[in-house]
């Protein structure tokens, strides 16, 4: 008589003995596929996927290399980095600084092409483009091509940036720990009070004193992701007399109660003020 051996490898159907190893067939083709966005390894901007260079820095995927284990980029470029923290990379070659540059400043004192930094080998040159305001180098004034070092303080108009090569780190930079041990602190971190608020379709944003970017773009302090408002749309200025609004040259504009203001003209916000992009709108509450 035979038997079975109920420890046997079966090929078929569902068998009731929960211990039997049971050989499944292939994935159906019908599943979904999750597609997942690229992120780039320099600038950290996530791009639709099939991108072949990044929309934000301009970095070819092709030719970059994956980051190591612990998530560091293994591409390192020079980067300016303003007092935020926020680092702007520096290309090889020729990049424009300026309202409308490779490296775009949205501030009303500096100029659309402000000045232009050069990255060959590992020189970096900074030359002023006949900017209105003005390019300084450790307070120093560009009126020749001048060469950049590591923690230089560069200064377009009045805004301030600090070089940061690879492997380096500037002054204001945000410095990410080596490990994923605690660090000991030698003060708690203070935390400032926001003194508004930007509100309005679902957003509540706290801002402090300084200057806040808002567009479509996911690294702005204000994100909206609307089809209508562009990447880098404006900028709010929040100080202790008040606050205002600079539209940096957006492609649909922006309205302030019914009126289209002029692009690099800074509006003074109330309370009661209603700010129009689109058809969202929004208003600034004092904290």
């Amino acid at each position: 008589m035979n038997s079975v051996d109920p420890n046997r490898t079966q090929m078929g159907s569902p068998v009731s003995d929960p211990n039997r190893t049971i050989m499944a067939g292939a994935p159906s083709l019908d599943a979904t596929v999750t597609i997942k966005p690229v992120q780039c390894p320099v600038c950290k901007t996530f791009n639709p996927a099939g991108m072949m260079f990044c929309q934000d820095c301009g970095l070819i995927f092709d030719r970059a290399l994956p980051g190591d284990a612990f998530g560091a980029p293994a591409v390192q470029v020079p980067v300016l980095v303003d007092g935020n923290g926020r680092e702007y990379p520096i290309r090889p070659g020729a990049n424009s600084i300026g309202r409308e540059g490779d490296i775009a400043i949205s501030d009303p004192k500096v100029s659309r092409r402000h000045a232009e930094i050069a990255y060959e080998g590992d020189q970096i040159t900074l030359a002023d483009l006949g900017s209105t305001n003005g390019t300084k180098v450790n307070d120093e004034v560009v009126s020749a091509p001048k060469g950049l070092g590591d923690g230089d303080r560069v200064a377009f108009g009045g805004v301030e940036f600090w070089l940061k090569m690879p492997g380096a780190a500037a002054s204001g930079a945000t410095v990410t720990l080596p490990s994923n041990k605690t660090a000991a602190m030698s003060a708690p971190p203070v935390v400032e009070a926001p003194v508004a608020h930007w509100v309005g379709e679902g957003l509540r944003v706290p801002l402090g004193i300084g200057d806040h970017t808002f567009g479509r773009k996911s690294d702005n302090t204000i994100a909206i992701a609307d089809p209508y408002v562009s990447g880098r749309h404006g900028v709010v200025s929040v100080s202790e007399d008040g606050v205002t609004l600079t539209d940096t040259g957006s492609t649909n504009g922006t309205v302030i109660d019914g009126q289209k203001i002029e692009p690099y003209a800074p509006v003074a916000i109330g309370a009661d003020t209603v700010i129009r992009l689109g058809n969202l709108e929004f208003k600034i509450e004092r904290a």
